[in-house]
């Protein structure tokens, strides 16, 4: 940061965006009750948050203390302007709706597998996909660990067959077609095959999967959806793990 930089600082007390310029050098004031890093800002305009677009609202949302406006910094500039346009009073679509509610799902959907991937590894993961399958309203087996052949999971719809055989990988590394050969050497006439993997499948690993119609493979992208659909009815404690907050976003209107 440097003196002339321009400050954007959305304040939730009373929904005003605020924007200002750095006037001082950098100062550590340890008298300050909490933050005691500081810098001498003249406020420039007081706008309130309607008046800016959904896309620049979410940008300077982030989850983080400081960092640099660069989508919509354009926007916060033409701001400065009194003649700035309030986006309230347009009579234009907000054309950064569609947008910001992609990005909103996105992030989400990265979250949910980041913190997966984070806290399930192993025996773990297993546990949480045979949690998720009985909210999806299958009964489940877990094998034991160590002496499982290969097969992690068995899971039924009701009480009589088929049975379905599940694979859990939690590597980083995309599924080869051998590994998923291994679950299919497992399995006995009339069963069906479920492989889970929190990253994704080689491209002749997904050939073995469309010419193997009785297995079915999800990747990580997959089983967030699924996350996503069943999360109410996951244990307290994976949706501990991963906090989600039902909310509603705004999303372009249909013609």
């Amino acid at each position: 940061m440097q003196i002339g930089d321009y400050v954007v600082y959305p304040s939730k007390i009373d929904r005003m965006i605020n924007i200002g310029e750095v006037t001082g050098n950098y100062v550590y004031d340890p008298e300050q009750p909490d933050l005691v890093q500081v810098r001498s800002v003249k406020w420039l305009r007081h706008i309130p948050r309607m008046a800016f677009s959904q896309g620049a609202l979410y940008e300077i949302g982030s989850a983080l203390s400081f960092f640099t406006v660069k989508n919509y910094a354009d926007e916060f500039f033409a701001a400065l302007d009194k003649g700035f346009k309030n986006k309230s009073t347009a009579d234009d679509e907000d054309e950064t709706v569609g947008a910001t509610a992609d990005e909103i799902i996105e992030s989400t959907k990265d979250f949910i597998l980041k913190e997966l991937s984070r806290h399930l590894k192993g025996y773990d993961l297993e546990e949480f996909i045979a949690n998720l399958l009985r909210a999806m309203g299958y009964r489940t087996i877990v094998s034991p660990h160590g002496g499982d052949s290969g097969i992690d999971i068995t899971a039924y719809k009701d009480e009589l067959p088929p049975r379905i055989l599940v694979q859990v990988k939690s590597q980083d590394s995309d599924i080869k077609e051998a590994t998923i050969q291994s679950l299919k050497g497992a399995m006995r006439e009339g069963d069906y095959g479920l492989f889970v993997t929190l990253s994704n499948y080689t491209k002749n690993a997904q050939k073995y999967l469309d010419s193997t119609p009785i297995i079915r493979g999800i990747n990580g992208t997959e089983l967030v959806e699924l996350v996503l659909k069943y999360y109410d009815l996951l244990d307290e404690k994976y949706r501990k793990m991963i906090p989600l907050k039902l909310v509603y976003i705004p999303i372009p209107k249909q013609d």
